[in-house]
């Protein structure tokens, strides 16, 4: 290998496996950032630490493809770890580049950086003199097969250095986990037998690419399919329920739990998409197949560790033949469930009128799908207003709604994340990231970054002039809402003083701005700051709050 320094030999191995990196640069990754620059790789700057891995997280999950964030050491490397967090909890391979501790010896602002990482579940790769390219390598190599955030560390002293010669080892193949005799025919054996069988998606069978073969598998039974939010939209086609959990429909709810075998593809089955424990009836059988080594809740009975793709593929030659039980799958239960996802309520519509004369945000969700462009990729921050984008949004694809801060609950993460997602959108699709006016603010530095990146982009901020979500938890229990409450911020006008087109929509007539801008082409940045009622309480947190109620009655029966 031709000669370089450290820092360059792990921009050198990188660059074999990723095109962007985001990050701010320091002492610690100066180097790292002038041989990234060489070598092709396309930097995007954000304005704090905290969005590096936020947005190489959010790249990822809209584009399937490897992004790094980077840092300097010490406070450039703490501003990161809740997005780190996030990352490592939601399973989502990247990796952070930062300074680390000279290999003399830590310096007085030096911080344990590995123990840290260590107690947010990341393994660091510290790389050597000898061994930069090797290391670094292993450390991509894990957050792939892991699928998970790994932090490859440069001591200070190092950077610089002429890193020593070495001969890489070839990229590793992808392991597929798959538990053939482990219990497929059982599988097999069980659909064939079900009346009312239910196929549920996750994130997993998305990232498996199993939506074509478990659509078939569901045509073939004359199934029902859902999906969690991360997989909104897989299995859409005859018999789609939607989404399941607190963002689904009550109707949709109510079929989910008549079904007497219930198929959980690449799903975790986490307590929002269980309905804390209400989806499913008490009698179903539930089978999960995952590339998970245990099953991931304990209503699983039956349990095959697999590739979802190559398991649901396996399943459909079982079931071939003529003289398959599957063969003339009888279409009532299709048709019962058209009748009554047709007669029962679907989402509420919203109101017209508020008690503080703001904004019903069902009301304007409803009216801003109408808006948007239909090509469209969706980001959204963690907090109160979460729902609103899977439950009234038309999402065309899974990798069309990233969900950021779920997996951690955090907010504050979004802005980051839409600078990741607007380098990942392809195909002239607008990027729109949902946020709250809480969330909004903690990131609110980086708006500069996602109007320098964004070649199409509708910022929503549902502005309630408040922490929504403690308001409904804890104001509605009497505590005191002044630390809950945020004094109404301008966002159009900060907005408009970083070059972006905004408005303040304080009416749904005055959606006709982002129209217009969206009409005229819809090219930069639009920023709407909604104005909406902080009256109006999510069904999802109605749920899970009455789930904390009877958790503490139970507790102190």
């Amino acid at each position: 290998m031709t000669s370089l320094t450290v820092s360059g030999r792990v921009a050198q191995v990188l660059s074999s496996y990723l095109s962007d990196v985001f990050g701010v640069m320091g002492n610690g990754n100066v180097y790292f950032l002038d041989a990234a620059e060489k070598l092709g790789l396309r930097f995007s700057p954000i304005r704090h630490e905290g969005a590096a891995i936020a947005a190489a997280d959010a790249y990822y999950r809209t584009s399937g493809r490897l992004a790094a964030g980077t840092t300097t050491y010490g406070p450039g490397y703490t501003n990161a770890l809740t997005a780190l967090a996030e990352a490592v909890q939601a399973q989502i391979p990247v990796v952070l580049v930062t300074g680390d501790a000279p290999s003399s010896g830590a310096r007085p602002q030096d911080v344990d950086q590995a123990a840290i990482a260590a107690g947010l579940g990341a393994a660091t790769f510290t790389v050597t003199r000898d061994a930069a390219g090797s290391i670094t390598q292993q450390a991509v190599e894990y957050a792939l097969t892991k699928r998970t955030a790994v932090v490859i560390a440069i001591p200070y002293d190092l950077a610089a250095l002429e890193a020593g010669d070495e001969e890489l080892p070839a990229p590793l193949e992808a392991a597929v986990i798959d538990d053939v005799d482990g219990g497929l025919g059982q599988v097999a054996r069980l659909l064939a037998g079900a009346k009312r069988p239910l196929i549920l998606a996750g994130r997993g069978a998305h990232l498996a690419g199993a939506g074509p073969e478990l659509r078939e598998l569901a045509d073939r039974l004359g199934a029902l399919t859902a999906g969690t939010a991360l997989a909104l939209n897989l299995l859409q086609g005859e018999g789609y329920l939607g989404v399941a959990g607190g963002f689904g429909t009550d109707t949709a709810a109510g079929l989910m739990g008549e079904a007497d075998v219930v198929l959980v593809a690449g799903a975790s089955l986490s307590p929002f998409t269980m309905r804390f424990g209400h989806l499913l009836g008490p009698d179903s059988t539930v089978i999960q197949i995952d590339a998970a080594l245990q099953p991931t809740h304990p209503r699983v009975g039956t349990f095959v560790s697999a590739d979802v793709k190559s398991a649901a593929g396996r399943i459909l030659g079982m079931l071939d033949g003529p003289a398959s039980p599957t063969a003339s799958r009888p279409e009532a239960w299709r048709a019962e469930a058209r009748k009554r996802l047709a007669e029962g309520p679907g989402h509420q519509a919203g109101s017209a009128e508020t008690p503080d004369g703001r904004l019903d945000p069902r009301s304007l969700a409803t009216a801003l799908d109408a808006v948007l462009p239909e090509r469209r990729t969706v980001v959204q921050d963690g907090g109160h207003f979460v729902g609103w984008a899977p439950m009234y949004w038309r999402i065309p694809r899974p990798q069309d709604l990233v969900m950021v801060g779920t997996a951690y609950q955090a907010i504050g993460l979004g802005l980051a994340s839409a600078v990741g997602a607007a380098r990942a959108v392809e195909d002239g699709r607008t990027l729109v990231l949902a946020s709250g006016d809480g969330g909004f603010l903690m990131g609110l530095s980086d708006l500069e970054s996602l109007i320098g990146a964004a070649t199409s982009a509708v910022v929503v901020i549902y502005n309630d002039a408040a922490y929504g979500a403690e308001i409904h938890q804890y104001g509605s229990q009497g505590l005191t809402e002044k630390p809950m409450l945020i004094p109404e911020v301008d966002f159009s006008g900060i907005a408009h003083a970083l070059g972006a087109e905004s408005a303040i929509i304080r009416s749904l007539a005055d959606l006709s701005a982002l129209t217009d801008w969206i009409d005229a082409g819809a090219k930069g940045t639009f920023v709407a700051d909604c104005r909406i009622t902080s009256s109006v309480r999510a069904p999802w947190l109605s749920e899970w709050m009455a789930a904390s109620q009877a958790a503490k009655a139970a507790v102190a029966g």
